[in-house]
């Protein structure tokens, strides 16, 4: 496969975006077990984790506004989640299989390589740190660096901005949830669905991305100029 970067040649992604938790990490059950100790805090009993794991890819706000009964208990339901995370995160969190060793290939290749997660900066570095990936990438946009969260595209155009990339047909946003992927979509990118998150086929189906990947290390073989 041919080097692309911005000089046009065939064959090679200019970039890549990756969603984190989901598609990067496997952390879904450190979220659920988050929220059901964040429910049990503060409604006193565990709404079905289907109803959690439908929002996932949004930003954390987002999902709890769908229980808390007032403003202040939806900041109190931020903070009860946010301190709970921090002293069961470490114990809860590792890289998907393949993860490590693909995000190394294609950064040896010259591909930019960045995140666009609904996760706050803190837990984000941390979470990166825990997976052995806290240096692979050149932009991480969180919520901190946006208004708009996904399914907005404006995640993914900070990070294009960031990155300096101009030709968005030779970029590929990677992530588990139909958020990234009408994220992805909005802003002009092509855009391929884990399978290995919770939405699986049938949950990404709808928002048809690009292309579905089974394994991460099919990264290694996607070629942006194949039919």
């Amino acid at each position: 496969m041919t080097a692309a970067g911005g000089n046009g040649r065939s064959g090679h992604w200019e970039a890549l975006l990756f969603d984190l938790d989901g598609t990067l990490a496997d952390s879904i059950e450190l979220i659920l077990h988050c929220y059901r100790y964040t429910m049990r805090t503060h409604l006193g009993h565990e709404p079905d984790d289907a109803l959690w794991l439908a929002g996932i890819g949004t930003p954390l706000v987002m999902q709890l506004q769908a229980f808390a009964r007032s403003p202040d208990e939806l900041l109190a339901m931020q903070e009860t989640y946010r301190v709970f995370q921090r002293t069961v995160h470490d114990d809860m969190v590792r890289p998907y299989p393949g993860v490590c060793e693909t995000v190394d290939g294609l950064a040896r290749r010259g591909i930019r390589l960045g995140v666009v997660t609904s996760k706050h900066l803190e837990m984000t570095l941390r979470t990166l740190r825990v997976c052995g990936l806290d240096e692979q990438f050149d932009v991480i946009i969180t919520p901190e660096d946006v208004t708009h969260g996904k399914p907005d595209p404006e995640s993914v155009h900070v990070a294009l901005d960031r990155l300096g990339v101009r030709s968005r047909e030779r970029v590929l946003f990677v992530g588990d949830a139909p958020f990234d992927v009408m994220a992805g979509r909005a802003a002009g990118v092509r855009t391929a669905g884990a399978l290995w998150g919770p939405f699986g086929h049938d949950g990404l189906r709808d928002a048809a991305p690009d292309y579905l990947l089974r394994t991460f290390a099919e990264l290694l073989s996607l070629d942006p100029d194949a039919t």
